[in-house]
């Protein structure tokens, strides 16, 4: 990528996902705090949004390794730089993984995996509590990794767009 901002598309895919994920963040936590009947929809809410999320996040890596991203400024720190590389590669990790682990987790607690209405997506695991156990604590602990990346990744977008005030927010921004 030769240009300053990321693509339209790509900008397009951040804000979406962006909105998703920490919907998906706040309907998790509700769940787990929360009995019937407000439950049951909040989970109808949650297995169909992770799909959504893994399905995007493929699409925006994919749209990412084609496309490229904006050069970080020349006069950032190399800690800075591996920091951003390295928070960047753990939240493409953590979107992709954290629905497959769902989905997985479901499958192995023997639950459906209602997509919308009908349509039910295959399990991916045999049944089995012990696994189910464990994929539930797995996926617990990668929300509340994934939950505390954001907030770095917000506060590192903050910081280059009040402090450094350098091309990095802008190349993602929305508006010019």
């Amino acid at each position: 990528m030769s240009g300053s901002r990321f693509t339209p598309l790509q900008r397009v895919l951040h804000w979406t996902m962006a909105v998703m994920v920490i919907a998906m963040l706040f309907i998790g936590v509700g769940m787990v705090a929360t009995l019937r009947p407000r439950f049951l929809l909040l989970i109808a809410i949650h297995r169909p949004l992770g799909i959504l999320i893994l399905v995007f996040a493929l699409v925006r890596l994919g749209v990412r390794l084609r496309r490229g991203a904006p050069p970080l400024p020349a006069d950032l720190p190399w800690p800075q730089v591996a920091a951003a590389r390295g928070s960047h590669v753990l939240l493409y990790v953590l979107l992709i993984l954290m629905p497959l682990i769902g989905w997985s987790m479901l499958s192995a607690g023997g639950y459906p995996i209602v997509f919308y209405g009908p349509i039910h997506l295959p399990p991916v695991m045999p049944h089995n509590d012990a696994l189910y156990a464990v994929l539930r604590s797995t996926h617990t602990a990668l929300a509340y990794l994934l939950f505390t990346v954001i907030l770095a990744h917000i506060a590192a977008a903050l910081f280059h767009a009040w402090v450094r005030r350098d091309s990095v927010f802008p190349s993602m921004a929305p508006w010019r």
